[in-house]
């Protein structure tokens, strides 16, 4: 037996919650983050007395490593989708209070969201990302459409449901089927 759907209230809560620890999550890395549907940079706060010597950062197709030489790496793990190293930059900037590095990472992929950094770090809940509104706006129709069934097919799968173009299939099938009440479908294949 499933568990009753929340009401409104609960799932306010409960969507408060599951906020909440992702926060803590995420404020709990030594570094921080944010992406673009296009690309995704990460912030690393180090001492004022380092310099990019100093630094052993590398960036692959599908991979980030981000140390101080002779110490732990900060960041080392398999990226959970693919960068264009060409188009991927790294610097060390002084800051109020120290210095920081600086990773950009441009997707290979530039219509999905990332739920983390690297595969080892806890993942963000991207069905709750909001795109910033002006971005969206900015693009073409034809593009804007694409990014949004890109999101709802994201959001669905997540789910664990169809996303819009199998959704299509299986009204096409149904309505088929409708028509058709002579034939057997019992062994239909979708793919």
């Amino acid at each position: 037996m499933s568990a009753p759907e929340p009401t409104p209230e609960e799932q306010k809560r409960l969507d408060a919650e599951a906020k909440a620890k992702q926060d803590a999550e995420q404020a709990a890395l030594p570094y921080k983050w944010s992406q673009t549907i296009k690309d995704l940079d990460v912030t690393i706060s180090i001492d004022a007395k380092y310099k990019g010597r100093d630094l052993d950062v590398k960036l692959t197709r599908s991979h980030l490593k981000v140390a101080i030489k002779g110490q732990d790496p900060i960041i080392d793990g398999d990226l959970p989708h693919a960068i264009h190293v060409d188009d991927s930059t790294w610097t060390l900037e002084t800051v109020p209070g120290g210095k920081e590095i600086a990773v950009h990472l441009d997707k290979v992929n530039q219509l999905e969201w990332w739920a983390h950094v690297v595969t080892t770090a806890p993942k963000i809940d991207t069905s709750k990302i909001q795109p910033e509104n002006s971005n969206l706006g900015d693009l073409d129709g034809e593009t804007r459409g694409m990014v949004e069934k890109m999101m709802f097919d994201q959001r669905q799968k997540e789910m664990g449901k169809p996303t819009s173009d199998e959704q299509k299939k299986l009204d096409i099938l149904k309505q088929f089927q409708q028509q058709h009440p002579e034939m057997d479908f019992s062994n239909a294949k979708m793919g």
